[in-house]
């Protein structure tokens, strides 16, 4: 596609450039080489790869960007990030000189942290680039089914690196990206890594695999000076010459005089001979810039591919630039630059170049100068408004189903979202549940029969009309739950963008992701960074442990409870019974959507669980007050006649052998209490509380642990042991902690629960050993 050159002040563009190159620079000189850092610990930052990112940059946002873009800064660029945010008087610019300092500017872009928010949180490789992916299907959502308005691009700056990242193709190839037209991303080819010059690096293959994808791709490969010296006579071997060269030739060549150029760049295979003729008629300055000249820095190029992908609005595009790694940096081309730091002298040579005063070295362009009124208006074409966030329906406390019978919590979460559409019909509409191919095998297909899939475009399902499909397969616009497919990173990523449309589009949605919770662990990290960046959503992980017998130590899930207690701004659950679990699912959605808000995650279990067990008090103030204590983190369920001589605590799918296990000991003469948590998470932030060290309250450490009903404590949890071993200390009493501490296997309940020491008679006799143990 050939394109008419845009309208543009190049040589001011030019002169933006040199100012953001200078910039960025100088916020990452001034964290290592002039402030003082008394802990001795570098400070760091990336000049190298902040440098090869500032072309594109510039072209982005003083060029082509507008309002509505949001944009996935690579984590090393963060540099120019913050000098193109201080050029547009968006930074302060007291923040120049706190790069990584405590309070200043983050090491990596940040939504949350940075004083002025990013777009996207980046940092871990991989994920902030996939998370435009993820923000373009979240704001199709939201736009389709609320009144918001439509978006603008959603722009990923890429290292090439980071293609290495299995999270980017397990994106990439997911069926729905196929058609966000709204989606770019610029690979940023500067071929080194932070260890290396990558070797092979087949642009060729990896620009295959998006068009595989359905992407539409754009080389920009050579600058215009390389392009004019490839029509004269011996161009063509020029050509081939540098499209043949190794990586770690080519990178050499940039280190390399005037003099080794010509001497090194003909090379001795074919046409060396017309490039050395070639060669000679240029002058040192021409050789040395025909040789750094690639697309990647040449701002009317890069603004013709921008508009090529603009015209591009049916499938994503991406965008390869080549570039130079410390570009116009003393440290240029170096194998090991990645970290590399300019020294003073260097600094100061860089001014010279730049136009830049190091005297005086955060100057902004004069006012009234066409540099000035070129930043001034890209300030106001970007500028925002602030986006109100629109009040989400009241949830309410219960939703009046009566649990009765034999359930589990899997099946209960299932009916629940029966229950929400029929009891809260307008809070249910800002649902969304997304699953990773595993929406009926986590009891969504109620569900879905009832609120349809969300697809771009209506497709037909062929199976309408076949009386044995229990789940209808009905994909438009306007369905509620997302099917992804087997890519547990996918599902998270979703998530975490998902539950950031409050922020973003000012409309908040209630996203509830399902996986087996054995895969939290490989979504563990995009997850995180996710609820890092301010997503909001509730992840439940079902089934869970070795409670799932049959399917073997694959499938058994055994830290996720300690992975749950310790996330930050996330709060874990796990309830034993469906009427608990109702009181906590509607709580958690309660914290969504608001900026105050919280994640939520759930580990539910397909063990079916006599639901008379949970002992609801039918008084309406007793069953709220049990509503409240199953809210801060769990409630004595029995109580011994006189003072307990041991407490048994117990979470989750197990609480049938701990109450069994209560009713062994009452059969001995021995009274205990018995303590079933819904959210060992709260409990543990209820004991650091109590020590000054955390908020919040620690009121719910008295109706578990009441200082007169003081007494040792079992603890047993399908899981790692180690989770509840705290709360021996919350007394001071000993504790015996019974829990799952190897991969599991297949069996039935009771095998697994006898192999791993978790049944009623382990129960029963790990109390009476740690009684003995008590008695002085």
């Amino acid at each position: 596609m050939t394109l008419a050159e845009p309208d543009i002040d190049v040589r001011t563009l030019e002169a933006v450039q040199d100012r953001v190159l200078w910039l960025a620079t100088s916020i990452i000189h001034h964290a290592n080489k002039v402030r003082s850092t008394p802990s001795g610990v570098k400070v760091g930052g990336h000049q190298a790869s902040s440098a090869s990112m500032v072309s594109i940059m510039t072209a982005l946002w003083f060029a082509h960007l507008d309002a509505r873009d949001r944009v996935s800064v690579k984590p090393h660029a963060s540099p120019v990030l913050h000098a193109i945010e201080y050029l547009l008087g968006q930074l302060d610019p007291r923040y120049l000189t706190t790069l990584r300092e405590f309070g200043g500017l983050q090491s990596y872009p940040s939504r949350l942290k940075d004083p002025v928010p990013a777009d996207f949180s980046t940092g871990s490789v991989g994920i902030g680039a996939t998370a435009t992916i993820w923000s373009a299907v979240a704001h199709r959502y939201v736009a389709g089914h609320f009144d918001v308005a439509r978006g603008g691009r959603q722009v990923a700056l890429v290292g090439d690196a980071e293609l290495d990242e299995g999270a980017i193709w397990e994106t990439v190839v997911d069926p729905v990206v196929a058609r966000l037209g709204e989606v770019l991303w610029i690979v940023d080819l500067n071929r080194q890594s932070l260890d290396r010059i990558v070797p092979d690096m087949a642009v060729g293959r990896i620009e295959a695999m998006f068009q595989a994808a359905g992407w539409h791709t754009v080389t920009v490969k050579y600058g215009r000076w390389l392009r004019e010296l490839f029509e004269r006579d011996g161009g063509e071997a020029l050509r081939r010459r540098i499209d043949h060269m190794p990586n770690e030739e080519y990178q050499r060549l940039l280190r390399s005089s005037p003099a080794e150029l010509r001497e090194r760049l003909p090379g001795s295979g074919r046409g060396s001979r017309e490039l050395k003729t070639l060669v000679g008629h240029l002058d040192d300055d021409e050789l040395s810039r025909a040789i750094r000249d690639l697309g990647g820095h040449d701002l009317l190029d890069l603004l013709t591919a921008l508009a090529e992908t603009d015209t591009v609005a049916d499938r994503p595009s991406v965008i390869f630039a080549d570039t130079i790694k410390a570009w116009r940096l003393a440290t240029q081309g170096h194998p090991a630059n990645h970290s590399a730091l300019l020294s003073h002298r260097q600094w100061e040579e860089l001014a010279a170049v730049t136009g830049a005063d190091p005297a005086d070295p955060w100057a902004l362009f004069s006012p009234g100068t066409r540099e000035a009124e070129f930043c001034a208006a890209a300030a106001e074409r970007l500028r925002r408004e602030p986006t109100p966030l629109r009040p989400t329906p009241a949830v309410p406390p219960q939703l009046g189903r009566d649990h009765v019978g034999t359930g589990s919590t899997q099946q209960a979460f299932g009916r629940f979202f029966v229950d929400l559409a029929h009891g809260a019909p307008e809070l249910a509409a800002h649902v969304v549940t997304v699953s990773p191919d595993v929406a009926s095998s986590t009891n969504l297909g109620g569900w879905i029969n009832r609120v349809g899939i969300w697809h771009l475009g209506e497709r037909i399902d062929w199976f309408a009309d076949d009386s044995d499909t229990l789940v209808r397969w009905r994909e438009t616009e306007h369905g509620q739950h997302i099917e992804l497919g087997i890519a547990e990173g996918n599902l998270v990523g979703l998530l975490g963008e998902l539950g950031l449309t409050w922020s973003r589009d000012g409309q908040a949605l209630l996203p509830i992701g399902t996986m087996y919770d054995p895969f939290v662990n490989r979504a563990l990290e995009p997850w995180s960074f996710g609820i890092y960046a301010g997503g909001q959503s509730i992840l439940v992980g079902t089934p869970s442990g070795v409670t799932l017998a049959p399917e073997g130590g694959a499938h058994q899930s055994i830290i996720t409870p300690s992975v749950g207690l310790e996330q930050p701004r996330c709060t874990a659950w796990e309830p034993a019974f469906a009427q608990d679990l109702e009181w906590t699912l509607l709580h958690a959605l309660g914290q969504l959507g608001r900026p105050d808000g919280t994640a939520a995650y759930f580990r539910l279990s397909t063990r079916p669980i006599p639901q008379e067990l949970a002992a609801v008090p039918d008084d309406p103030a007793w069953r709220e007050e049990r509503r409240r204590q199953a809210l801060a983190g769990g409630y004595r369920l029995r109580s011994a006649r006189d003072r307990p001589a041991v407490t048994l605590v117990g979470v989750g799918a197990l609480m049938p052998e701990v109450i069994a296990a209560a009713d062994a000991l009452a059969c001995a003469g021995i009274g205990s209490d018995v303590v079933c948590l819904t959210s060992p998470d709260l409990v543990f932030r209820a004991w650091q509380a109590s020590q000054g060290l955390g908020t919040g309250s620690s009121e719910v450490l008295d109706v578990l642990f009441p200082v007169e009903r003081r007494a040792p404590i079992i603890t047993v949890q399908d899981g790692h042991p180690h989770t509840l071993s705290f709360l021996g200390a919350i007394r001071y009493v000993p504790v015996a902690c019974l829990g799952v501490t190897d991969f599991g296997q297949s069996g039935d309940v009771d095998d697994l629960y006898r192999y791993f020491g978790i049944d009623t008679e382990t129960i029963v006799s790990a109390a009476i050993d740690l009684m003995g143990e008590g008695q002085p």
